[in-house]
């Protein structure tokens, strides 16, 4: 049986996350009801990447395996699927590819603005004060140094460790946000808001450099966290010629 990989976006503002859940909407559950309406039977989607609720997605993936797709696949399910949710592309891939466990990377960024914009609610955060971005980059740099992210996860994860390998960790102006971007080969649950926010105390000074780089050395949670709206998961990245000749 063909499997295939299904690379979507999505804006999260209406959903309880990506996964299916029970009770709640989510991104899954939509996509896989789309499919089941299309083809009058059901599918099994493994995500990639999971982002919680009221977070946006510019790349993620399912994959999943089925015989006789439809050949108007893409075209006839984003006519059925809600307007908040594309898919982008679908393709062959190897029987044992995954979506989850092949991925190499993931990148996120957080937008903040600091003037009020009716153009960026539910995109972005609204952080109307006067930070120093040079010293949240100094910051962000120390970031790319560690690799003991137990400060920055939430207190009920279920993980065997907390070590992570960070490719990427800057701030970037674009028009009137600052944005933080993050790549790292894996992500703790809550640890993009967790650091963004902690970023922004270094940069309003309310810690110094020295201590937010000792969240790095203890057992103290970082206490900090900033709401979802303005995270987003850009890549999911996987090794280099992985769906080539497939």
């Amino acid at each position: 049986m063909p499997r295939y990989f299904l690379e979507l976006a999505y804006k999260g503002t209406r959903y309880s996350g990506f996964q299916k859940q029970e009770n709640a909407n989510t991104i899954q559950a939509e996509v896989e009801k789309a499919f089941e309406i299309l083809h009058r039977q059901a599918v099994s989607l493994t995500g990639s990447s999971r982002t919680d609720a009221g977070v946006h997605a510019l790349q993620n993936y399912f994959h999943f395996d089925f015989e006789d797709l439809h050949p108007q696949f893409l075209y006839k399910m984003n006519a059925i699927l809600p307007e908040d949710i594309v898919l982008k592309n679908i393709q062959i891939v190897h029987p044992g590819a995954h979506s989850r466990f092949d991925a190499t990377s993931r990148k996120y960024h957080y937008c903040i603005y600091k003037n009020k914009n009716p153009f960026l609610l539910g995109v972005g955060f609204y952080y109307p004060f006067k930070v120093d971005v040079e010293l949240m980059d100094a910051a962000a740099s120390l970031i790319k140094e560690n690799n003991n992210f137990f400060a920055f996860c939430k207190t009920n994860s279920q993980v065997k460790n907390f070590n992570c390998s960070i490719y990427l960790s800057e701030w970037i102006r674009k028009d009137d946000c600052i944005i933080y971007t993050i790549e790292a080969n894996r992500f703790l649950r809550g640890m993009v808001r967790l650091l963004t926010a902690s970023l922004l105390q270094v940069g309003r000074r309310k810690i110094t450099l020295s201590e937010f780089s000792e969240l790095f050395n203890g057992n103290k949670k970082c206490g900090y966290s900033l709401p979802p709206q303005g995270l987003f998961l850009n890549a999911v990245s996987f090794p280099l010629n992985y769906f080539k000749g497939l």
